[in-house]
C-alpha cells in the first residue's frame, strides 16, 4: 500500500513539472526587454533551446476576449531605425508544429520594462493560434492577429510594419508551446534601414590613479563575444607596459558594451602615451553588433600624471536668493567622504549664512558635483566665501585617487532681492488725465517693463501715459537687476471727469412734486438746479418742487450744470417733465380714427397712477377687439390692420391705485366714429 501510494504521488509530481517550469521566472540574458538581443542590419538569429519561464502578462490591443497574454518562454530583440521604411521578418520554428507569437513595441525614450504596463507603444503583433512559420511580410493581411483555435487557420503573419527614422524598438518572441525547442529569426524585408552607419571608434581613454589599469569609452555599443580576455586587440606605445586583460563593463547584464577597462602589465610612469589598436588573437579588433570592427591601427593619446592633490575648480551659476549651490571637481571624488551635514563646508559673506547639508548624485560611489544646501536664501548682496575643510569625520573630501583635499576657499557674488513696487501720481483734466508711475530703482534695479493695456511699454524707471478722465487701467511693471527679478500689478480706477445726470419721472400729477435723483460723476464741488421760472437750487439733491396748479397740462424743463471749480471743469444736462391736467383716469365716450391727430386713439386718460391695469374693448357681438396691461397703449379702432366699423363699443378697465392701494373696476360704452 506505501508502495502505491509513493508512486501515485511520483506521477502526479512528475505530470506538475512543465506547470511548475512555466510559472519560473525568466532569467536567462535576452529573456527579459533590458538584457534584449541588440540587432543589425540583415543578422540572423539562431535559438537552439528555448527555457521555459513566464515572467508577466502582455497587453494585446483590440484582443482583450477573455484571452490571457503572456511572455511565454520568450526571447527579445532590440533594434533602432536608421532609414524610415517598412520591415518584414520571419521566425522559423525547429518543430514546424510550434506555435510561435510575437508582439513589437516602440520603446523611443521610454524603459523598456514599460511594455508590461504602456498601451500606447504597441506597434504590430501576431498571436494566431496556427503553428508554423510566422512574423510580417507581404502576405499578412492585419496589424494585429489575436489569438484563436488551430483549426481557424488564422493568418500567421501580420502585415509589414512601418518604421520611423530615429526610434528604438524592441521585439518579443513568446513560444506558446509547452517545449524547448528552438527557432530561427531572420529579418530582410522592406524597406526600413536598422543597420548603424556609424564606424566604430575610440572615444577616450583614462588612466586610474594607480596608472595600472585605462577605462577606455567607445563612441558605439560593441559586441560583447568580440573582445578578448586578455586584451588583446590593444597595445600600448612607447613599448614597455602591456595590456595583459580587458573586463567590458555592463557585459553581465547585457550583449555589447561601449566602455572597457584595461589591465596593464606593470604601472605606467609620468608621461603621455598612445593606446593602440589591433587585431587580438581571435584575429579581429572589437566588433559592433553590425559585425563593423575597430579600425585596427587607430590610436588614441593620453596622459598619466602621477595623481596630485586636487581643488575644487568652480562654483555654478549662482540664482536669486540661493539657497544651494553647486561645487564642481576637476576630478571624481569619494561620495564616501562627503558629510551629509555638509559640515565639509563654511560659507561667510555680509549676512550669516548656516550650510545644513551636502548631496550628490553618485555613480559607483562617485560624483563630480557637489551640492550645498543653505537653510535659508541668501538675501543680501556681496561677496561670499565657500571654503572647504574638515569635516565632522575628521576629514576633509577625499578624491577618486584617494587623496584628500587641502582646504581652499571660492568666492562667489550674490545679488539683492528686487521689489517691483512702484508709486504713481494724477495730473487731473476735464476730459484727459496724465498718469507719472516711478519706480525707485532700489537693489541695483537696471531693467524695467512697463506695460498698460493698449499703450506703448515703457523701458525706464519712469512711465507716463494720458488716459480718459473716467476710465480703468491694468499698469504691470517687471524688474530685474540682472539676477533677481519680480513684478507688480496694480488696477488703476479713474473718476475725476464732471458728467452731469439725474433721474425724475417724465410724467406727474398736479398736485404730485417733483422729486430728482442726482446721477452725477466725477469730482464735483458746485451744483445748480434750475426749476423753469419756479425755483432754482445749490445743493447736491435738491427739495422736491410742486408746480403751479393750472388745470392744463403743461411742460417744464428742469437743468442741472455740474461743476469742478479748481480744474474749471463743467457739465449741463437739460429734461422736460409733463404735468398732467388732473390725474384723473377716465375713458372717452367717443374717437375718430381717422390719423387727423386729433382724437384718434381709445385708451384710459391719466392712468399715470395705476397698477395692475387691465382694459378690455368688445363690439357689439361680444368679441373682443383689443386688449392692454399698459394704459399708454391705445387701441387705433383695427383689428389686425383690418379697420372696424362706426358704432358702440363696451369696455372694461381693471386697475389698482398705487397711492391708496384701492381696487378700481369700471365698465362702459365708447363710440367709433368715422
Amino acid at each position: 500500500m506505501h508502495q502505491t501510494l509513493f508512486s501515485r504521488l511520483f506521477t502526479l509530481i512528475i505530470c506538475m513539472l512543465p506547470f511548475l517550469a512555466i510559472s519560473q521566472p525568466c532569467t536567462t540574458l535576452g529573456q527579459t526587454p533590458a538584457t534584449a538581443f541588440p540587432v543589425c542590419g540583415t543578422a540572423s538569429f539562431t535559438q537552439d533551446n528555448v527555457p521555459i519561464c513566464n515572467t508577466n502578462e502582455v497587453y494585446v490591443p483590440g484582443c482583450q476576449n477573455g484571452t490571457t497574454y503572456e511572455n511565454k518562454n520568450p526571447f527579445w530583440y532590440k533594434f533602432t531605425c536608421f532609414q524610415a521604411g517598412t520591415i518584414g521578418f520571419a521566425i522559423t520554428p525547429t518543430d514546424l508544429t510550434d506555435d510561435y507569437d510575437w508582439q513589437l513595441y516602440d520603446i523611443t525614450g521610454v524603459n523598456p520594462d514599460e511594455v508590461f504596463t504602456n498601451r500606447t507603444i504597441i506597434v504590430s503583433g501576431n498571436w494566431s493560434g496556427s503553428s508554423g512559420i510566422t512574423g510580417a511580410g507581404a502576405q499578412g493581411t492585419n496589424n494585429m492577429e489575436c489569438s484563436s483555435s488551430p483549426d481557424d487557420n488564422v493568418n500567421t503573419f501580420s502585415r509589414l510594419i512601418n518604421l520611423t527614422v530615429g526610434h528604438e524598438y524592441i521585439l518579443l518572441v513568446s513560444h506558446y508551446t509547452n517545449s524547448q525547442s528552438g527557432y530561427s529569426l531572420n529579418f530582410g524585408e522592406g524597406t526600413a534601414v536598422i543597420t548603424d552607419p556609424a564606424q566604430p571608434h575610440l572615444l577616450s581613454v583614462k588612466p586610474d590613479c594607480d596608472g595600472v589599469q585605462l577605462r577606455v569609452k567607445l563612441n558605439k555599443k560593441m559586441k560583447c563575444n568580440s573582445l578578448t580576455a586578455t586584451g588583446s586587440e590593444f597595445s600600448i606605445l612607447p613599448a614597455g607596459v602591456t595590456v595583459t586583460g580587458a573586463q567590458p563593463l555592463n557585459c553581465n547584464g547585457a550583449f555589447d558594451f561601449d566602455s572597457v577597462l584595461l589591465t596593464l602589465s606593470g604601472p605606467l610612469g609620468a608621461g603621455t602615451y598612445s593606446l593602440l589598436v589591433n587585431d587580438g588573437s581571435d584575429a579581429n579588433t572589437i566588433l559592433d553588433n553590425c559585425s563593423t570592427a575597430l579600425p585596427q591601427g587607430e590610436s588614441m593619446s593620453f596622459e598619466f600624471i602621477v595623481p596630485q592633490p586636487i581643488y575644487a575648480d568652480s562654483i555654478g551659476t549662482v540664482g536669486c536668493a540661493p539657497s544651494e549651490l553647486h561645487l564642481y571637481f576637476p576630478k571624481r571624488i569619494n561620495c564616501a567622504t562627503l558629510d551629509a551635514d555638509g559640515s565639509d563646508f563654511v560659507v561667510t559673506g555680509p549676512s550669516a549664512v548656516t550650510v545644513t547639508g551636502a548631496v550628490a548624485q553618485c555613480t559607483d560611489n562617485f560624483t563630480t558635483m557637489v551640492t550645498i544646501r543653505f537653510a535659508a536664501p541668501i538675501v543680501n548682496r556681496g561677496t561670499y566665501t565657500l571654503t572647504l575643510r574638515t569635516g565632522n569625520d575628521g576629514s576633509s573630501i577625499i578624491d577618486e585617487c584617494g587623496i584628500e583635499m587641502p582646504l581652499q576657499s571660492l568666492d562667489f557674488n550674490c545679488a539683492d532681492t528686487v521689489s517691483a513696487d512702484f508709486t504713481y501720481s494724477l495730473s487731473a483734466g476735464c476730459r484727459q488725465n496724465q498718469l507719472t508711475f516711478t519706480h525707485n530703482g532700489a537693489n541695483q534695479v537696471s531693467s524695467w517693463n512697463w506695460t498698460a493695456g493698449t499703450f506703448s511699454p515703457g523701458r525706464n524707471a519712469v512711465y507716463q501715459i494720458t488716459v480718459p478722465s473716467t476710465s480703468t487701467h491694468s499698469i504691470k511693471l517687471q524688474v530685474s537687476n540682472g539676477t533677481c527679478t519680480d513684478s507688480v500689478t496694480q488696477v488703476i480706477v479713474l473718476e475725476n471727469e464732471v458728467k452731469a445726470d439725474f433721474d425724475m419721472p417724465a410724467i406727474i400729477c398736479p398736485e404730485d412734486p417733483l422729486q430728482v435723483v442726482n446721477q452725477s460723476s466725477g469730482i464735483v464741488d458746485r451744483w445748480t438746479w434750475q426749476f423753469e421760472r419756479i425755483s432754482t437750487d445749490t445743493a447736491r439733491d435738491p427739495a422736491p418742487v410742486l408746480f403751479p396748479t393750472t388745470n392744463r397740462e403743461a411742460y417744464y424743463t428742469i437743468r442741472l450744470r455740474a461743476e469742478n471749480v479748481t480744474l474749471g471743469c463743467a457739465d449741463s444736462i437739460r429734461k422736460t417733465v409733463r404735468v398732467l391736467a388732473n390725474c384723473f383716469i377716465a375713458v372717452p365716450s367717443g374717437f375718430t380714427p381717422n390719423n387727423d391727430g386729433i382724437n384718434d386713439f381709445l385708451y384710459p386718460n391719466n392712468a399715470f397712477k395705476a397698477e395692475n391695469l387691465e382694459f378690455r374693448v368688445f363690439n357689439r357681438w361680444g368679441q373682443l377687439v383689443f386688449l392692454s396691461r399698459e394704459w399708454t397703449a391705445k387701441w387705433d379702432g383695427t383689428v389686425n390692420g383690418i379697420p372696424q366699423g362706426s358704432g358702440v363699443y363696451v369696455w372694461f378697465l381693471r386697475y389698482t391705485n398705487r397711492e391708496t392701494g384701492q381696487h378700481v373696476s369700471q365698465k362702459g360704452t365708447t363710440t367709433l366714429i368715422r
